[in-house]
Order: structure tokens, then sequence, then C-alpha cells
């Protein structure tokens, strides 16, 4: 059962009470793909940028620091995660540039929360295998790119071409912090493309390991 925003809340919040003071020096060595996540990013001068679920804004001030000149948001649905965002990005110098506010991946409306209609560039990092309903999420996404707009996806992969032990050895670890490789990505991915004014590249990362995708919304 999909839960809903208030308890989703909540169980994030609980994940991440005391997680988040030490989030971003561990999941550096196994939440793999992410700066080449930001280094793609390439957006056009001014552009803006937003991260869905945020987390503690590691990712937001990494792309601010490499993008001077493009605007950046983010949200999340942990309040927890957002006040240590909040203070990471103000350590860093960069909240005159990094707007964040709290909000729910599954529904989201970026006039109401940030007064933009629709972002040039959308990343989405280890996100979707913690969001129960990851779908409605990619969608929203979709729904909130500008045209020409990119959305930029990384998160845990099939595993397909490495040791079945290690798959279900990491698998069973992810699950105790509410974690789900989504395995139905790439499926749904091809669907997307097949939309009209869609383009879709999807490549797995270090033998499935990771996974990375871009969608191009052309029109």
């Amino acid at each position: 059962m999909a839960e809903t925003g208030a308890s989703a809340a909540q169980h994030m919040d609980a994940i991440y009470r005391y997680q988040r003071y030490v989030y971003d020096a561990t999941r550096k060595y196994y939440l793999l793909g992410r700066d080449r996540l930001i280094a793609d990013l390439d957006p056009p001068r001014g552009g803006t940028i937003l991260e869905v679920a945020c987390g503690t804004g590691r990712n937001l001030i990494g792309a601010a620091r490499r993008y001077p000149e493009a605007r950046f948001y983010g949200f999340d649905i942990s309040n927890a995660m957002l006040e240590t965002a909040r203070s990471s990005i103000q350590r860093a110098g960069l909240d005159a540039r990094i707007n964040i506010a709290h909000g729910d991946a599954t529904s989201f409306d970026p006039a109401t929360l940030f007064g933009v209609p629709g972002f040039d560039r959308i990343f989405i990092s280890y996100a979707l295998s913690m969001i129960p309903p990851w779908s409605p999420a990619l969608q929203e996404a979709l729904d909130a790119l500008a045209p020409g707009g990119k959305l930029f996806i990384v998160d845990f992969g099939d595993q397909a071409r490495l040791p079945r032990w290690f798959k279900r050895g990491l698998r069973s670890w992810l699950a105790q912090f509410s974690v789900t490789p989504r395995d139905e990505l790439e499926a749904e991915l091809r669907r997307v493309s097949a939309m009209p004014g869609f383009e879709v590249h999807y490549e797995p990362l270090y033998r499935g390991y990771s996974t990375y995708a871009v969608v191009t919304r052309t029109a």
C-alpha cells in the first residue's frame, strides 16, 4: 500500500533523524554515478535546475558550484533532511542561489513551490528506489520539464551482471533502509520514449550496479 504524504514524511524522518549526520560521508562509497550526473547537466545560461528529493543538499551544492550562472531548486519530503540541507547550503555560502522547500515527489506543483512553471534540468539521484509509488514521481518530474528540458536519473540497477550472492546481499542490506531497486524502470522509460515529445537514453553502470538515464522533452 502506498504511503500518504504525511506518513511518508514521518517514515523518512524516522530513517534519517540520525543518519543525516553521516549520510554524505558514507553514501559516497556506494551511491555511484552522482558526480557524472552533475557533470552532464550542462544547463543553459541562466537555466533552472531542480533536484527531486534533495536530501542533505550535497548534490545541489556540487551542481551550484559547477554552474555558477544557473538557478537551483530542491525539495524533500523529510523535514529532518531539509534541516541538514539548509545548514549545509548556508555554510557553503549558497543560500542566495539554492532555494529548497518541503514537498512530495508524487504530487508537486513547481509554480506553487518555487514560482517556476517548468525547469530546464531536473534530476533524481537514488530517490526513486525510496519512493513506494515511484511511477507517479517519475511522471511528476516529466510534467515539470520545460520544453527542451532534460530529466536525469541515477539509481540502483538490476545488478544483472554481478554475482548472485552480491545482488542478494546488497538488496537485503538496502531493505534495512527502505530502499528497493526499481527493476521495472527500464520498461517504464521505454514507455516514456514511445510518448510524443520525449527521447530517452538509458544505460546500466558498473555491470548493472547502477542505472543511468536521461529523458529529453523535445516539445
